[in-house]
């Protein structure tokens, strides 16, 4: 793979990101993909994916899971609902996020990734220990695919994200760092945190956002790239010094409008393409 290749999230029947149409049409190489529904995940799906894959010249570099009943609605519908830290849910979402895994591993791909949902403050809790007895369960399933599983950044700062990580005690275990995130969510200075992160950051998100007038209380304002508060040269930049040198996956959110989406996802490119040249000088 090349130095920072240009990416852009992608679904198929499930999830926020573009059509393979859309990859094609803006010629870009490499995909994170959301995961489909469970009818799609078959072997006969994978085959077919793969060979449209080759076919392209695209390189699948993730899978994201993602599950029913999960909602973005607002902060605390993020907190109920999101990922494997709601308790009700848990045990039957992570033998999906497994199956996931397995479904990645067809595709030929050796990283999965999820939203992990608000991970307790309190570290001596019971609940905490529990996230991390789940956490530790999906990596266990991973490593045996010869995968690792990434935590998309959002709704931890960078220190207690770094702390939960080295408390499950897996080695497979890193971060998808999506810098608009962080705005969205109030949880940190993106840039600080990408330094903060380091060596965990083994996947990213190229996406812009505003602050809330309350951050960590409401939500901020996704925005087109370059057009928010990340600030994108410093941001990859940062990505430089802390030595990422994988693709830069463009994430726009609002396949309701699929025109302005392409549109958008078009200038991003250009954006990403022109300050790759700036900084990396490819």
């Amino acid at each position: 793979m090349s130095t920072w290749p240009i990416g852009v999230f992608t679904s198929v029947d499930a999830g926020l990101g573009v059509k393979l149409e859309v990859v094609k049409e803006l010629g870009i190489p490499t995909i994170q993909l959301h995961a489909p529904h469970r009818a799609t995940r078959t072997a006969k799906c994978a085959e077919e994916f793969t060979k449209t894959l080759d076919q392209l010249g695209v390189e699948l570099t993730c899978v994201f899971g993602g599950f029913d009943g999960e909602s973005y609605a607002d902060i605390p519908t993020v907190v109920r609902t999101v990922g494997l830290v709601p308790a009700d849910t848990r045990a039957v979402r992570l033998q999906e996020m497994k199956e996931i895994a397995d479904f990645a591993r067809l595709l030929n791909c050796d990283v999965v990734a999820l939203h992990l949902g608000f991970v307790p403050h309190d570290t001596n809790t019971r609940e905490y220990a529990d996230v991390v007895e789940v956490t530790r369960q999906l990596c266990d399933h991973a490593a045996r695919n010869e995968q690792a599983v990434h935590l998309e950044t959002g709704q931890e700062t960078a220190p207690a994200l770094v702390q939960f990580i080295k408390d499950t005690e897996r080695k497979n275990l890193f971060v998808n760092f999506d810098p608009a995130n962080m705005i969205l969510y109030g949880t940190g200075n993106p840039i600080e945190a990408v330094q903060y992160l380091g060596s965990y950051v083994r996947s990213i998100h190229c996406k812009d956002g505003t602050w809330s007038s309350q951050p960590g209380v409401t939500w901020g304002c996704e925005v087109p790239l370059g057009q928010g508060d990340v600030n994108m040269e410093l941001y990859l930049q940062t990505l430089w010094n802390i030595g990422y040198r994988g693709p830069l996956t463009i994430e726009r959110e609002i396949p309701q409008e699929p025109e302005r989406q392409k549109a958008e996802i078009g200038g991003a490119v250009n954006l990403l393409t022109s300050l790759r040249k700036k900084i990396a000088g490819c």
